[in-house]
């Protein structure tokens, strides 16, 4: 049984993967640099990781009934995002790039995990070996990247992850990896239990993750197959639901008009609040996009203009948690939002009330 339908889960898992490897390995070929251009950072990065942190709105703050039904949730989330965020820049900016990352590869794998879980249950065909190959799949490339610190990409930015780890460990954790995925493979085809889509969601995942980091030599690379397989499922997930919470009983207001667009309004509102968002980012902390944001004026030289304003230490303490604050609430909300076990009006606006009503979904517990 698939989780969309045959081909919406071809093109969201497998698609995804094999068209963001082909194009990571290509364009160096065509003459693109190994940095990520603007154009790839626009696309991959603003409108496929960062709208896909914004579609949550679609599942909690954009339904009325939600916040009314969870509303300690939905104002504790982001309040103790935001202390924990201050807390741990006011300490320092390294510390909270560092606990920012590790939080980040935590839901990243997290995600495919409870996208394997959802295939065993909606096809009832649950075995423990399930989760350890996604495990395998993602933790194996991870622990080979901390033993060949520095790489030349970092998950944020540079020296987010701890170094020292001896490479040793790394060419170990590579063969446990092909281990547990051959022994995932065995188990299926002599059990005859093998279930395409649970075979599609493993060879997506590894595709994604050991060829974005250990066969990865740029950026570029990473950056593109990092985000796209994390992004654009997720991005089919919440439009499932706006789409089934509509039909159910109506957003009301700007999203029922926007979702009256189809795709293109859901993603519309998504890729404007996502473009704005890094305007901030842009303006405020990084000042590496002028290409699309423009330039600022320095308050300490008025008049003289720079690539965004310069924030003291104490200001960027308040401001990057609550720019990362989207992001940060998204991690947090996904351990509840999508746990369907027990919660019919979910599964129901999911489409998948004809299988489980049990079902529950140990999703997206982290993006960016």
């Amino acid at each position: 049984m698939w989780l969309f339908s045959r081909t919406t889960d071809l093109l969201a898992f497998a698609g995804t993967a094999v068209l963001s490897f082909a194009l990571a390995w290509s364009l160096p070929s065509l003459g693109v640099a190994h940095d990520t251009p603007p154009w790839a950072w626009l696309v991959f990065v603003v409108f496929i990781d960062v709208a896909h942190v914004w579609s949550t709105v679609w599942r909690t703050y954009f339904d009325k009934d939600e916040l009314t039904r969870r509303p300690l949730l939905y104002a504790g989330a982001p309040l103790f995002a935001y202390a924990l965020g201050v807390a741990a820049h006011a300490h320092s900016s390294e510390l909270f790039w560092r606990l920012l990352a590790y939080v980040a590869v935590w839901h990243f794998i997290r995600q495919q995990v409870g996208w394997m879980v959802l295939y065993g249950r909606r096809s009832k065909n649950v075995h423990p070996l399930d989760k350890a190959v996604i495990y395998a799949a993602t933790l194996g490339p991870v622990v080979w990247w901390h033993a060949n610190l520095p790489l030349s990409f970092w998950w944020f930015k540079e020296h987010d992850f701890i170094s020292g780890m001896p490479r040793v460990v790394g060419t170990l954790a590579l063969g446990v990896h092909f281990a547990v995925i051959a022994a995932w493979l065995a188990h299926a085809l002599v059990t005859r239990t093998f279930h395409p889509g649970k075979a599609l969601l493993l060879f997506a995942t590894w595709l994604a993750w050991f060829g974005g980091i250990v066969l990865a030599k740029s950026d570029l690379a990473f950056t593109i197959m990092n985000v796209a397989l994390h992004g654009v499922p997720y991005l089919v997930l919440t439009h499932r639901y706006a789409r089934g919470r509509e039909a159910d009983a109506p957003f009301g207001g700007l999203p029922t008009q926007l979702l009256k667009l189809g795709i293109a309004g859901f993603l519309l509102v998504l890729w404007a609040i996502a473009f704005a968002e890094e305007f901030l980012w842009d303006r405020l902390v990084w000042h590496d996009h002028p290409v699309f944001f423009g330039g600022g004026f320095s308050p300490a030289a008025p008049g003289a203009e720079t690539d965004g304003f310069e924030l003291g230490a104490l200001a960027l303490t308040l401001v990057v948690p609550l720019l990362s604050l989207p992001q940060t609430t998204h991690y947090v909300l996904d351990g509840f939002i999508w746990k369907a076990s027990g919660d019919s009006t979910l599964v129901r606006r999911l489409g998948w009330m004809g299988s489980e009503s049990t079902t529950e979904i140990n999703t997206l517990r982290v993006p960016p």
